[in-house]
Protein backbone atom coordinates (compact mmCIF):
# COMPACT_ATOMS: atom_id res chain seq x y z
CA UNK A 1 0.00 0.00 0.00
CA UNK A 2 0.96 3.67 -1.00
CA UNK A 3 0.30 6.52 1.11
CA UNK A 4 0.46 9.80 -0.74
CA UNK A 5 2.87 12.45 -0.35
CA UNK A 6 1.56 15.72 0.67
CA UNK A 7 2.88 19.44 0.83
CA UNK A 8 2.48 19.84 4.42
CA UNK A 9 5.46 21.73 6.05
CA UNK A 10 7.93 19.93 8.67
CA UNK A 11 6.39 21.73 11.52
CA UNK A 12 2.79 19.58 10.87
CA UNK A 13 2.70 17.37 13.45
CA UNK A 14 -0.44 15.78 12.94
CA UNK A 15 0.07 13.81 9.60
CA UNK A 16 2.73 12.09 8.12
CA UNK A 17 3.59 14.50 5.24
CA UNK A 18 5.27 11.84 2.67
CA UNK A 19 4.83 8.55 0.79
CA UNK A 20 6.24 5.03 1.94
CA UNK A 21 5.10 1.78 1.39
CA UNK A 22 3.62 0.06 4.47
CA UNK A 23 4.45 -3.86 4.97
CA UNK A 24 2.63 -6.21 7.80
CA UNK A 25 4.40 -9.32 8.02
CA UNK A 26 2.66 -12.31 9.91
CA UNK A 27 5.66 -14.22 10.61
CA UNK A 28 8.99 -13.44 11.62
CA UNK A 29 10.09 -15.27 8.54
CA UNK A 30 8.21 -12.66 6.58
CA UNK A 31 10.02 -9.68 8.42
CA UNK A 32 13.68 -10.84 7.38
CA UNK A 33 12.57 -11.23 3.74
CA UNK A 34 11.33 -8.20 3.63
CA UNK A 35 14.18 -6.76 5.66
CA UNK A 36 16.96 -8.19 3.31
CA UNK A 37 15.08 -6.99 0.21
CA UNK A 38 14.51 -3.22 1.54
CA UNK A 39 17.52 -3.29 3.60
CA UNK A 40 18.30 0.51 5.08
CA UNK A 41 14.79 1.90 3.25
CA UNK A 42 13.05 0.61 5.46
CA UNK A 43 12.01 1.36 9.45
CA UNK A 44 10.51 -1.39 11.78
CA UNK A 45 6.98 -0.03 13.56
CA UNK A 46 6.20 -1.98 17.05
CA UNK A 47 4.56 0.60 19.34
CA UNK A 48 5.46 3.77 17.36
CA UNK A 49 5.69 6.01 20.12
CA UNK A 50 9.29 7.16 18.94
CA UNK A 51 8.87 6.68 15.12
CA UNK A 52 5.40 8.06 14.49
CA UNK A 53 6.46 11.79 16.04
CA UNK A 54 9.96 11.76 13.80
CA UNK A 55 8.02 10.79 10.69
CA UNK A 56 5.53 13.42 10.93
CA UNK A 57 8.17 16.15 11.80
CA UNK A 58 9.86 14.41 9.15
CA UNK A 59 13.27 14.11 11.04
CA UNK A 60 13.00 10.43 9.72
CA UNK A 61 11.56 9.93 6.30
CA UNK A 62 12.02 5.79 5.78
CA UNK A 63 10.49 4.80 2.33
CA UNK A 64 8.85 1.77 4.27
CA UNK A 65 7.72 0.93 7.29
CA UNK A 66 7.49 -2.81 8.84
CA UNK A 67 4.85 -3.45 11.28
CA UNK A 68 5.51 -6.35 13.75
CA UNK A 69 3.47 -5.80 15.96
CA UNK A 70 1.88 -9.22 14.52
CA UNK A 71 4.69 -11.07 15.19
CA UNK A 72 3.27 -13.03 18.47
CA UNK A 73 6.49 -14.79 19.51
CA UNK A 74 8.29 -11.42 19.91
CA UNK A 75 5.73 -10.70 22.95
CA UNK A 76 5.91 -11.77 26.37
CA UNK A 77 7.93 -12.79 29.67
CA UNK A 78 9.17 -15.89 30.14
CA UNK A 79 10.78 -17.16 33.34
CA UNK A 80 13.10 -19.84 32.58
CA UNK A 81 14.75 -20.76 36.19
CA UNK A 82 17.96 -19.29 35.99
CA UNK A 83 17.44 -16.24 33.87
CA UNK A 84 14.35 -14.28 32.14
CA UNK A 85 13.61 -13.85 28.41
CA UNK A 86 11.63 -10.87 27.48
CA UNK A 87 10.25 -10.35 24.10
CA UNK A 88 11.59 -7.24 21.85
CA UNK A 89 7.24 -6.74 21.49
CA UNK A 90 6.98 -6.19 25.21
CA UNK A 91 4.97 -3.29 26.41
CA UNK A 92 6.69 -1.08 29.25
CA UNK A 93 3.39 -1.38 30.71
CA UNK A 94 3.66 -5.17 30.68
CA UNK A 95 6.90 -5.04 32.45
CA UNK A 96 5.77 -2.67 35.12
CA UNK A 97 2.58 -4.97 36.04
CA UNK A 98 5.33 -8.24 36.04
CA UNK A 99 5.63 -9.68 39.67
CA UNK A 100 8.73 -11.68 37.93
CA UNK A 101 10.21 -8.71 36.72
CA UNK A 102 9.50 -6.62 39.93
CA UNK A 103 11.21 -9.65 42.03
CA UNK A 104 14.48 -9.93 39.87
CA UNK A 105 15.03 -6.92 38.04
CA UNK A 106 13.89 -4.05 40.28
CA UNK A 107 15.65 -1.52 38.44
CA UNK A 108 14.09 -1.90 35.07
CA UNK A 109 10.74 -2.31 37.28
CA UNK A 110 11.90 1.18 38.54
CA UNK A 111 12.80 2.29 35.43
CA UNK A 112 9.23 1.69 33.35
CA UNK A 113 7.18 2.74 36.40
CA UNK A 114 8.50 6.39 35.53
CA UNK A 115 8.68 6.44 32.24
CA UNK A 116 5.83 8.68 29.93
CA UNK A 117 2.40 8.29 30.64
CA UNK A 118 0.09 5.18 31.34
CA UNK A 119 -1.05 5.12 27.71
CA UNK A 120 2.10 5.55 26.57
CA UNK A 121 3.39 2.53 28.79
CA UNK A 122 0.68 0.64 26.64
CA UNK A 123 1.89 1.44 23.44
CA UNK A 124 6.32 1.24 23.61
CA UNK A 125 7.85 -1.48 23.88
CA UNK A 126 11.22 -2.40 25.31
CA UNK A 127 12.86 -3.41 21.91
CA UNK A 128 11.88 0.47 20.63
CA UNK A 129 13.42 1.97 23.28
CA UNK A 130 16.80 0.02 22.67
CA UNK A 131 16.78 0.44 19.72
CA UNK A 132 15.69 4.29 19.08
CA UNK A 133 19.20 4.30 20.82
CA UNK A 134 18.39 7.40 23.20
CA UNK A 135 21.11 8.15 25.40
CA UNK A 136 18.13 8.79 27.87
CA UNK A 137 17.00 5.14 27.00
CA UNK A 138 15.05 4.42 30.49
CA UNK A 139 15.55 0.78 30.45
CA UNK A 140 19.21 0.99 29.06
CA UNK A 141 20.79 1.36 32.53
CA UNK A 142 18.94 -1.16 34.20
CA UNK A 143 19.59 -3.33 31.66
CA UNK A 144 23.29 -3.02 31.97
CA UNK A 145 23.86 -3.10 35.31
CA UNK A 146 22.05 -6.27 35.34
CA UNK A 147 24.21 -7.56 32.85
CA UNK A 148 21.48 -8.65 29.99
CA UNK A 149 22.48 -9.75 26.71
CA UNK A 150 19.86 -8.96 23.08
CA UNK A 151 19.06 -11.31 21.03
CA UNK A 152 19.20 -10.15 17.78
CA UNK A 153 18.10 -12.23 14.17
CA UNK A 154 17.82 -12.19 10.10
CA UNK A 155 17.77 -13.86 7.41
CA UNK A 156 20.86 -15.21 7.61
CA UNK A 157 20.49 -16.37 11.36
CA UNK A 158 21.11 -15.12 15.10
CA UNK A 159 23.77 -13.23 17.27
CA UNK A 160 23.27 -13.22 21.00
CA UNK A 161 25.11 -9.42 22.02
CA UNK A 162 26.23 -7.93 25.52
CA UNK A 163 24.38 -5.03 25.90
CA UNK A 164 27.34 -3.34 26.98
CA UNK A 165 27.98 -3.76 23.21
CA UNK A 166 24.73 -3.01 21.65
CA UNK A 167 24.83 0.81 21.46
CA UNK A 168 27.22 3.40 19.15
CA UNK A 169 26.03 6.24 19.59
CA UNK A 170 23.13 8.64 19.28
CA UNK A 171 20.26 6.80 17.83
CA UNK A 172 22.74 4.21 16.39
CA UNK A 173 22.80 0.58 17.16
CA UNK A 174 25.18 -2.34 15.71
CA UNK A 175 22.04 -3.60 14.29
CA UNK A 176 22.28 -4.23 10.70
CA UNK A 177 19.48 -3.31 8.41
CA UNK A 178 18.48 -6.71 7.90
CA UNK A 179 18.73 -7.81 11.71
CA UNK A 180 15.89 -7.43 14.17
CA UNK A 181 15.70 -7.32 17.84
CA UNK A 182 14.01 -10.24 18.80
CA UNK A 183 14.50 -10.64 22.72
CA UNK A 184 16.66 -9.52 25.79
CA UNK A 185 18.21 -12.28 28.05
CA UNK A 186 19.05 -11.55 31.50
CA UNK A 187 20.40 -13.92 34.31
CA UNK A 188 19.09 -13.89 37.80
CA UNK A 189 21.26 -12.86 40.30
CA UNK A 190 21.10 -12.49 44.50
CA UNK A 191 21.56 -9.04 44.97
CA UNK A 192 19.46 -6.17 44.68
CA UNK A 193 19.28 -2.95 42.67
CA UNK A 194 17.67 0.01 41.51
CA UNK A 195 17.19 3.13 39.61
CA UNK A 196 16.04 6.76 39.83
CA UNK A 197 16.19 9.30 37.01
CA UNK A 198 15.42 13.54 37.17
CA UNK A 199 13.66 15.40 34.59
CA UNK A 200 12.09 18.37 34.10
CA UNK A 201 8.75 17.03 34.61
CA UNK A 202 7.37 13.77 35.96
CA UNK A 203 6.44 12.09 32.21
CA UNK A 204 10.04 14.27 30.30
CA UNK A 205 12.93 12.45 29.01
CA UNK A 206 15.45 12.25 31.57
CA UNK A 207 18.00 14.76 32.04
CA UNK A 208 20.17 12.52 33.79
CA UNK A 209 19.44 8.60 35.09
CA UNK A 210 21.37 6.24 37.52
CA UNK A 211 20.85 2.49 37.85
CA UNK A 212 22.82 0.34 40.65
CA UNK A 213 23.25 -3.54 40.92
CA UNK A 214 24.24 -4.06 44.46
CA UNK A 215 25.29 -7.47 46.36
CA UNK A 216 26.47 -6.92 49.57
CA UNK A 217 28.67 -9.64 52.50
CA UNK A 218 27.15 -8.22 55.84
CA UNK A 219 27.92 -4.67 55.75
CA UNK A 220 30.58 -4.81 52.78
CA UNK A 221 29.85 -3.80 49.41
CA UNK A 222 30.60 -7.51 47.91
CA UNK A 223 30.20 -6.67 44.14
CA UNK A 224 28.46 -3.28 42.25
CA UNK A 225 27.92 -2.00 38.82
CA UNK A 226 26.74 1.37 37.98
CA UNK A 227 25.20 3.09 34.71
CA UNK A 228 24.07 5.97 33.90
CA UNK A 229 22.30 7.53 31.10
CA UNK A 230 21.39 11.04 29.30
CA UNK A 231 24.74 12.50 30.22
CA UNK A 232 26.84 10.76 27.13
CA UNK A 233 26.43 9.63 23.86
CA UNK A 234 25.25 6.40 24.53
CA UNK A 235 23.84 4.95 28.29
CA UNK A 236 27.09 4.01 29.80
CA UNK A 237 28.42 1.67 32.77
CA UNK A 238 30.80 3.23 34.89
CA UNK A 239 33.80 0.98 35.94
CA UNK A 240 35.64 3.77 38.05
CA UNK A 241 32.63 4.19 40.42
CA UNK A 242 32.38 0.39 40.91
CA UNK A 243 35.76 -0.09 41.76
CA UNK A 244 35.72 3.18 44.25
CA UNK A 245 32.54 1.45 45.87
CA UNK A 246 33.70 -2.34 45.68
CA UNK A 247 34.87 -3.58 49.28
CA UNK A 248 33.76 -0.20 50.89
CA UNK A 249 31.65 -0.45 54.21
CA UNK A 250 28.26 0.50 53.40
CA UNK A 251 28.76 3.55 56.05
CA UNK A 252 31.23 4.53 53.87
CA UNK A 253 29.26 5.30 51.38
CA UNK A 254 29.21 8.87 50.56
CA UNK A 255 28.20 11.59 47.89
CA UNK A 256 31.82 12.51 47.73
CA UNK A 257 32.63 8.77 47.83
CA UNK A 258 31.01 8.62 44.11
CA UNK A 259 31.86 11.76 43.01
CA UNK A 260 34.72 10.01 41.13
CA UNK A 261 31.11 9.44 38.32
CA UNK A 262 31.46 13.01 37.52
CA UNK A 263 34.79 12.42 35.51
CA UNK A 264 32.99 9.03 33.78
CA UNK A 265 30.03 10.77 32.41
CA UNK A 266 30.20 13.26 29.15
CA UNK A 267 27.27 15.31 29.18
CA UNK A 268 26.19 18.02 27.44
CA UNK A 269 24.32 21.18 27.29
CA UNK A 270 20.75 21.01 25.59
CA UNK A 271 17.42 22.52 26.00
CA UNK A 272 16.64 20.24 29.40
CA UNK A 273 19.90 21.13 31.11
CA UNK A 274 23.51 21.85 31.15
CA UNK A 275 26.20 19.90 31.23
CA UNK A 276 27.60 21.18 34.77
CA UNK A 277 23.95 20.31 36.04
CA UNK A 278 23.87 16.75 34.75
CA UNK A 279 27.24 16.29 36.33
CA UNK A 280 25.61 17.58 39.52
CA UNK A 281 22.13 15.50 39.64
CA UNK A 282 24.26 12.06 38.27
CA UNK A 283 26.38 12.13 41.69
CA UNK A 284 23.50 13.17 43.81
CA UNK A 285 22.11 10.59 41.94
CA UNK A 286 24.32 7.90 42.50
CA UNK A 287 24.10 8.42 46.01
CA UNK A 288 20.86 7.84 46.27
CA UNK A 289 20.28 5.03 44.25
CA UNK A 290 23.21 2.96 45.77
CA UNK A 291 21.23 3.49 49.06
CA UNK A 292 18.22 2.06 47.86
CA UNK A 293 19.62 -0.39 46.55
CA UNK A 294 21.37 -1.34 50.06
CA UNK A 295 17.69 -0.93 51.46
CA UNK A 296 16.32 -3.25 49.50
CA UNK A 297 19.30 -5.86 50.22
CA UNK A 298 18.06 -6.05 53.58
CA UNK A 299 13.90 -6.28 52.66
CA UNK A 300 13.11 -3.09 52.22
CA UNK A 301 10.96 -2.12 49.24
Amino acid sequence: MSIKPSLINYRNTHIIPFGFEYYEPGSLKEVFEILEKLGDSAKILAGGTDLLVKMKTRQVEPKALVNIKRIKELKGIVDEGDRIRIGALTTLRELEESSLIARYLPALHDAVKQMASIQIRNMATIGGNLCNASPAADTAPPLLVHGALVKTASIEGERTIPITEFFKGPGLTVLKPTELLVEIIVNKENGSSAFSKIGRIAVDLAIASVAIYLKTKGDVVEDVRVAAGAVAPTPIRCPRTETMLKGRMINEVSVELVRVIEEEVKPISDVRATAEYRRHLVKILAYDVFHKAVERSKGGT
